[in-house]
C-alpha cells in the first residue's frame, strides 16, 4: 500500500494510483480526535463513538482527498449479502430515507461521480472494485459470514447485471483484515466454508499445536474474483493483518465490538471543466 498523507494516517492502493479519475483510501488509527477504544481516527457512526468526534474525523478524510465528495456513504452492515446500488433513487431521497436505505447493506456499487462508497471494518476484509471500462465502482464488507456466503460474488454479479461489467475489466483491492495465522476458527466455521464449495486446501490450514483450523479470508475472496474472470495481475492484496498490527489498525478481536473501525472508501472523481 502507499501513503496518501505525510503522517500516514490514510493509505491507498498502488494498483489504482494510475487512474486519476478514481480516489480511494484506507484509514489507520492515527490522526483523529476520538478517544478510548476509538483512539483516534474512527470515522464510523455505528459503534458508539462520540458523534462530534466522528464528524470531525470524517471532515479530515474529506479534506485529505483530491476532491471532496458530496458525502461519505457509510452503510449499517450486518454481515449479510445485500448489495445497494447508489443511483438517482438514492441521491434524490431525503436524509431519513437515505438512512433507511443503508440499513442491512454490506456492499455498495455506483457509477455516480462524487459519491464516496465506504465500508467499515475491524478484522473483516474490505474490498474495493473498479470497472475501468464502464466506470463503475464498488465497496464490499467481507467478514467470514459474508465471505462464506459469497458477498463479493454477489456484488460482481450485480455489477454485471446493472452495468455489463466483465471480469477482465475489474481492478480489485483486498484491504487490511485478519490474516490466516491470526484467524483461528471452530469446526463449524470450517465446515461452513467446505459445504459452500470453497477449496479448503487453498484457504485453510490445520494447526496441530492448537488442534484448530485457520481460514484465509484474503484467499477466499481472491478466489471469488478469479472465478469471475478477474486477472490475478489486477488484484492487489494489502497483506496487513489488523489483529497483529492492532496499534495501527482497529481490531474488534482486540478491542471488542464497541471500538473504532477502519474506513475504506472509493469514489469516481467529478470531471472539472475550465
Amino acid at each position: 500500500m502507499i501513503s496518501l498523507t505525510e503522517d500516514k494516517k490514510m493509505l491507498g492502493y498502488e494498483i489504482l494510483s494510475s487512474y486519476p479519475n478514481i480516489s480511494c483510501f484506507v484509514t489507520t488509527r492515527r490522526g483523529g480526535c476520538s478517544q478510548g477504544n476509538y483512539d483516534s481516527f474512527n470515522c464510523t457512526p455505528y459503534t458508539g463513538d462520540d458523534a462530534e468526534c466522528v464528524r470531525r474525523n470524517q471532515e479530515i478524510v474529506c479534506s485529505s482527498l483530491p476532491q471532496p465528495p458530496k458525502e461519505l456513504i457509510i452503510p449499517y452492515q450486518t454481515h449479510g449479502t445485500k448489495v445497494l446500488a447508489i443511483d438517482k433513487t438514492y441521491l434524490q431521497a431525503n436524509k431519513e430515507d437515505r438512512h433507511t436505505m443503508l440499513q442491512g447493506i454490506d456492499a455498495l456499487i455506483t457509477r455516480e461521480p462524487d459519491c464516496c462508497l465506504c465500508i467499515s471494518t475491524a478484522d473483516c476484509i474490505p474490498i474495493l472494485l473498479y470497472d475501468r471500462v464502464h466506470e463503475v465502482i464498488a465497496a464490499v464488507h467481507a467478514g467470514w459470514r459474508g465471505t462464506v456466503n459469497y458477498i463479493l460474488g454477489h456484488t460482481l454479479d450485480k455489477m454485471r447485471s446493472l452495468y455489463n461489467t466483465d471480469g477482465k475489466d475489474i481492478i480489485a483491492c483486498i484491504g487490511p483484515g485478519i490474516s490466516l495465522p491470526a484467524f483461528e476458527v471452530g469446526d463449524e466455521v470450517y465446515e461452513a466454508f467446505r459445504e459452500n464449495g470453497f477449496r479448503m486446501d487453498y484457504i485453510s490450514e490445520w494447526k496441530p499445536e492448537t488442534h484448530k483450523y485457520h481460514i484465509d479470508l484474503w484467499a477466499a475472496n481472491r478466489l471469488q474474483l478469479l472465478d469471475f474472470g478477474v486477472p490475478s495481475i489486477q488484484v492487489e492484496t494489502a497483506g496487513i493483518c489488523t489483529f497483529t498490527q492492532h496499534e495501527e489498525f482497529f481490531s474488534a478481536r482486540r478491542l471488542g465490538i464497541k471500538s473504532g473501525r477502519i474506513l475504506s472508501g472509493i469514489m469516481i472523481n467529478q470531471v472539472i471543466s475550465y
